[in-house]
């Protein structure tokens, strides 16, 4: 089925890229853990939804700062959990409760960074909607994978497509900022996490339904 992946690990082609094996080997040889990489993430969440809610305050010099720095902790995010993946299972360092830290940090990291959004933008009921609607596409592949069934990361707003519209969102509102100091830029992408993560969840859904109903 598209969008399942092998096992529990996302499909990413960035895993086999040589920059990101070099990394994983560099971080497996040190003293890090999967898990602490893995904790680190939920950190460089918490930095993001920060840069975002500062980059409503102040003049536009400072809100571009932020903005910048918002997308930088995005995608650090987004490479911790890359790289916790690649140094418990190509490393060798898997530890007994690297699954619940597999999962747990995701959950806490699209929380911090879409809030951080909406009170950025003033519209914190919108940041909390993609919140939530993002924490249910994974409750959703989870449900699946507790029923026996293969995960599904399937879209049209997975992860690591939420992390790619809200880091564009953030660097297009830099130029928002300097032509009228405005925030449609994030406002637009907020809905349109919320509404795609709403529609991921229902697909998946769809989708364990059909198979439930096909081992009977």
């Amino acid at each position: 089925m598209a969008g399942e992946g092998t096992g529990d690990r996302r499909p990413l082609a960035s895993r086999n890229t040589r920059w990101a094996r070099a990394l994983a080997r560099r971080m497996t040889a040190l003293s890090v853990t999967p898990n602490q990489i893995s904790q680190a993430s939920m950190v460089m969440a918490a930095l993001a939804g920060g840069s975002f809610w500062l980059s409503g305050q102040g003049d536009s010099g400072l809100r571009v700062l932020f903005l910048i720095l918002a997308a930088l902790f995005c995608q650090l995010r987004l490479l911790c959990n890359l790289l916790d993946g690649m140094v418990a299972v190509e490393g060798g360092k898997g530890e007994a409760d690297g699954p619940f830290w597999n999962e747990f940090p995701d959950r806490v990291a699209d929380i911090l960074i879409f809030a951080g959004v909406g009170y950025g933008i003033a519209m914190p009921g919108l940041g909390w909607a993609a919140a939530a609607f993002a924490v249910l596409t994974a409750y959703v592949r989870e449900l699946g994978r507790a029923t026996g069934n293969p995960s599904d990361f399937g879209g049209p707003m997975a992860k690591q497509h939420r992390m790619a519209v809200i880091t564009a969102a953030a660097l297009l509102s830099i130029l928002e900022v300097l032509w009228n100091g405005g925030t449609w830029v994030l406002t637009i992408a907020l809905w349109i996490v919320a509404v795609g993560a709403a529609v991921t969840a229902l697909r998946r859904g769809l989708n364990l339904i059909r198979q439930l109903k096909a081992k009977h």
